[in-house]
This record gives structure tokens, sequence and C-alpha cells, in this order.
């Protein structure tokens, strides 16, 4: 069950990343997940640095073909993170979008 105070905290820290663009600076591809992530992988998560030198890590969406390298243009976005049942929270959370 996800803990919708937890979930409030979480989206109140990360806020400040939405739209903040940065770089990569380094990326690995997720294969085996724990059951909540199952049906997303593989996926690629990536580690951001923006331009005041702050950090920050977390998948990669709608990547498609572009090429994936150490030094591309990304993005903060809001997306679904974890999805519970239907008497549970939605949890958002800070993912990345290369830049067009």
């Amino acid at each position: 069950m996800i803990n919708p105070i937890r979930a409030w905290r979480t989206q109140k820290q990360i806020k400040h990343l939405l739209g903040k663009s940065g770089k990569i600076i380094t990326w690995t591809t997720i294969y085996v997940t724990t059951p909540d992530f199952k049906k997303q992988a593989p996926y690629p998560v990536v580690l951001v640095e923006y331009i005041d030198g702050e950090r920050a890590y977390g998948p990669l969406v709608n990547y498609g073909d572009c090429d994936l390298s150490i030094g591309k243009e990304v993005f903060g976005v809001l997306r679904i993170v974890r999805k519970g049942n239907s008497d549970e929270i939605i949890e958002y959370g800070i993912k990345f979008k290369p830049k067009a």
C-alpha cells in the first residue's frame, strides 16, 4: 500500500525539478525489477546534472530512437511512478525526457 504522507512529502521535495534542464552524466538500463515495475522493464535510468551543479536521477521516458549518450540534454517531467489498487493513491514522481 502506498503511504499518502510519504507520497506528498516526496512531491514537495521534487517540484522544483519540473521543467528544469540538465545533461546526462551517466546512465544504465534496468532489466530486473521489483514486481511494481516489472511491466516497464527494461528501462533506462539516468543521472542528470543541472547547470547549477545539482544532480538528480530517474527513469528516462519518451526516448524512442534518440541517441542515449552522456551529455544528452534532458528535462524533468512529472509522470506516474506507481499505481495502487482502486482504493489507493496514484504516486507521481520525476522522470526525464530528452530535449528535441
